[in-house]
């Protein structure tokens, strides 16, 4: 669906509860100073929340060693399809939020190893970490932050890292070629809804794949112009 000239796909990966929500609630209520994070009793409850969502990765054997968090761990489906995703991965892009949220959290080594395009309204230079991770700060535009990731990516592919108002930017903006859910048996009840605004006038999905381990179900899908 998405007009390139090489030969990398536009593509997005995420965890979503059984109830379509990519997070327990929205990122804005959590982008307070950190002294103020400290002392909301949302916090705790966020990061349990967030934990079962992504459950299915932290026994993974390549989460760990990804994360340097030692050797070992399980290998099988789940293992493949999260060593495929980052493997295919030549660059990503991701919201202003996501970034800042997650900035709090990453290691000095991230987990993306290559480029990552921030979509923003700032000047920002460029922050170059540990790992060959470097994020770039682009303020032009959703057209202007994937152009540079496709540079960036090569042959590889780019993915749409999300939060959830980014994503649904790409696919009403005709831009995402296929995307993959890992929907985890949990219920939030509330909080960010991974397709909420989404213009279903112009994107349809075709089912391409349906696997389902122990923890999760893995769908995916080609997006095509309605």
């Amino acid at each position: 669906m998405a007009a390139r000239d090489h030969d990398g796909k536009v593509f997005f990966s995420v965890s979503m509860s059984l109830d379509g929500y990519s997070a327990p609630v929205s990122m804005d209520a959590l982008l307070s100073t950190p002294e103020q994070r400290e002392q909301d009793p949302r916090l705790d409850r966020w990061l349990g929340q967030w934990m079962e969502l992504q459950a299915w990765l932290f026994p993974l054997r390549f989460f760990r060693e990804n994360l340097t968090l030692g050797q070992g761990g399980e290998e099988g489906l789940d293992n493949d399809i999260a060593r495929h995703t980052f493997e295919r991965t030549g660059s990503s892009v991701m919201g202003k939020r996501m970034f800042d949220l997650g900035a709090a959290s990453w290691p000095d080594d991230p987990p993306f190893h290559t480029p990552v395009f921030v979509l923003t309204h700032e000047k920002r230079d460029p922050w170059e970490r540990e790992g060959g991770t470097t994020f770039h700060f682009v303020n032009d535009g959703i057209d202007s932050a994937l152009e540079q990731a496709r540079d960036a990516a090569g042959e590889r592919d780019v993915r749409i890292a999300g939060g959830s108002d980014a994503i649904v930017q790409y696919l009403n903006a005709g831009l995402v070629d296929e995307f993959s859910l890992a929907v985890s048996p949990v219920l939030f009840g509330a909080g960010t809804r991974l397709f909420d605004n989404v213009d279903a006038a112009k994107v349809a999905i075709e089912p391409v794949r349906s696997e389902a381990s122990k923890r999760v179900t893995h769908l995916t899908y080609a997006v095509r112009e309605r």
